[in-house]
């Protein structure tokens, strides 16, 4: 039985009152983390620079496989990196203001809004 829309509005007060009062346990309950993982990101800084000095080898002594071993391992400092930083804006508390969400929201979730207002609110 789905939601009505009074009820889904008072689940979202309810959500953004838990996510400005505790964060810390949201980011418990839900998994991520507060602040990116120094370590995780020092270690992509480091396989970022390794990555380098390899490559610059493979250039040096004119060794192909070195130097893709090289790209490669930069590419994965890289991802580490990223993914040790995008962790923050996942949790942000949602700023409280009267009106419409800010921002666009994805395709999925505006064909499910519009999918629920054709077949629900007959």
């Amino acid at each position: 039985m789905p939601l009505s829309e009074h009820e889904r509005k008072l689940l979202a007060q309810m959500e953004e009152a838990f996510i400005a009062d505790d964060p810390r346990l949201v980011s418990t309950l839900t998994g991520t983390r507060l602040y990116p993982g120094r370590n995780r990101v020092i270690m992509g800084v480091s396989l970022i620079f390794l990555g380098l000095a390899t490559l610059f080898a493979g250039l040096i002594a004119k060794t192909t496989p070195v130097g893709i071993l090289g790209f490669l391992i930069s590419l994965a400092g890289v991802t580490v990196a990223i993914s040790a930083l995008t962790g923050v804006s996942a949790l942000r508390a949602p700023k409280s203001g009267k009106g419409k969400k800010s921002g666009r929201s994805s395709l999925s979730s505006r064909m499910e809004d519009r999918w629920e207002r054709r077949n629900f609110d007959k």
